[in-house]
């Protein structure tokens, strides 16, 4: 019997991105191959440059709000509510208990629109096209509540340093509960679509793994942390909003893979609608502002009728609240992981350094590793899980 000849092969370089839509922005991998097994991935980033950090050392503290919604912008109300948290630890003062319930509102709607359009496009990205279309209804939901609101939808800029851009609108709070009813439906719907599909376990199961050393190891956090079986969760280690006093579960994994990654993800919407559904019980009435002139504009009554609040009014907007001296970080449990913002002031109206920690920046790291030794359609289904979104990485 004549053996068969080895074939001898060189390996192959190939870019994924970074103009494709299979890699969430403009992100571009470049993949050393053996045939269709990866051997080495080299990410490049740099091609957005939004240059956010810097644009903000010339911003007044709220006029940075606008840039927060553009980092991450499937995740805007609640960049809007993590910036002025550190803005008004660095002024020094609070807020009102109806303006910390909202917020939390805001933060838990956020929380599931970012996962509802990670698991719609992911669902495209390894072919699963139904569950995609059913879940961008829900998030239209969301969106019409959002522009009930505040009048904006995708970039929202919710928040104000000292309380938020404006109250809910009557009615407004029926809308959410119509939706919290609604919801769990489909979700439980798209869910049973995939997680029962041969297809979409045999594209997510086992790839990517990290153990839980080593996501501690890469930096990782939010749910690629937690789908390693790590239950660390900023709202729970370093409370803010009172979410110690909620009642709701930090999701974990055990195998640290694509389709745990998927688990956590999917039931960290169900716990935010827990979470939706306490604070709708204890929303209290009240004021959504805190009672500082030196933050908080006059009423728009009193500026356009009064001398002295009308002379407030303009040194307020043309001059900026200006807070003491200092500096803070101030960390939140964002969609994607940790996200912290640090502030350095010098007493003027405007930040000398306005730095952003994002998470898709930190767990983008890990892809090298994570891709090694599978294929190259297995790469795509990776880098979805990962769910990152450049405007944050390229800040």
């Amino acid at each position: 019997m004549v053996p068969e000849p080895e074939m001898g092969s060189d390996h192959m370089l190939i870019n994924i991105g970074p103009q494709h839509p299979a890699t969430h922005g403009v992100l571009r991998l470049v993949l050393e191959l053996d045939g269709e097994t990866v051997v080495r991935c080299i990410p490049h980033i740099g091609y957005l440059h939004c240059g956010f950090e810097k644009i903000g050392e010339y911003r007044q503290y709220n006029q940075i709000i606008p840039w927060t919604d553009r980092e991450d912008y499937l995740n805007s109300p609640g960049n809007n509510v993590a910036f002025v948290l550190g803005a008004e630890r660095l002024f020094g003062v609070g807020m009102t208990d109806r303006c910390k319930v909202l917020r939390v509102i805001l933060m838990e709607l956020s929380r599931i629109i970012s996962h509802l359009v990670w698991l719609g496009t992911t669902s495209v990205d390894l072919g699963a096209f139904t569950p995609f279309l059913w879940l961008y209804q829900e998030r239209e939901n969301v969106y019409n509540l959002l522009e009930g609101w505040v009048g904006a939808r995708l970039t929202t800029t919710a928040t104000r340093v000292g309380g938020m851009a404006a109250d809910i609108p009557d009615g407004w709070l029926d809308g959410l509960r119509a939706f919290l009813r609604g919801f769990p439906k489909t979700l439980e719907e798209s869910v049973r679509m995939l997680e029962t599909n041969a297809i979409w376990a045999g594209r997510t199961v086992g790839l990517g793994a990290m153990s839980a050393q080593e996501a501690v190891n890469a930096g990782l956090s939010g749910p690629m942390l937690r789908a390693s079986g790590v239950a660390y969760d900023v709202r729970k280690d370093f409370p803010y909003l009172d979410y110690e006093t909620y009642d709701f579960d930090v999701v974990v994994g055990t195998a640290g893979d694509v389709y745990d990654r998927f688990l956590v993800r999917v039931e960290e919407m169900r716990q935010s609608v827990r979470i939706l559904e306490q604070a709708l019980q204890r929303l209290p009435d009240g004021p959504v502002n805190i009672d500082d002139p030196r933050l908080i504009l006059p009423p728009k009554h009193k500026a356009t009728s009064e001398m002295e609040s009308m002379i407030h009014h303009f040194k307020l907007v043309m001059e900026g609240p200006r807070p003491p001296a200092g500096e803070c970080y101030v960390p939140v449990e964002s969609p994607k992981g940790e996200k912290g913002y640090y502030m350095v002031s010098d007493g003027t109206s405007k930040p000398v350094r306005w730095r952003i920690r994002p998470p898709s920046f930190v767990n983008l790291s890990a892809i090298p590793k994570m891709v090694e030794g599978h294929l190259l359609s297995d790469v795509i289904a990776i880098n979805a899980s990962i769910d990152i979104v450049m405007g944050e990485i390229d800040r």
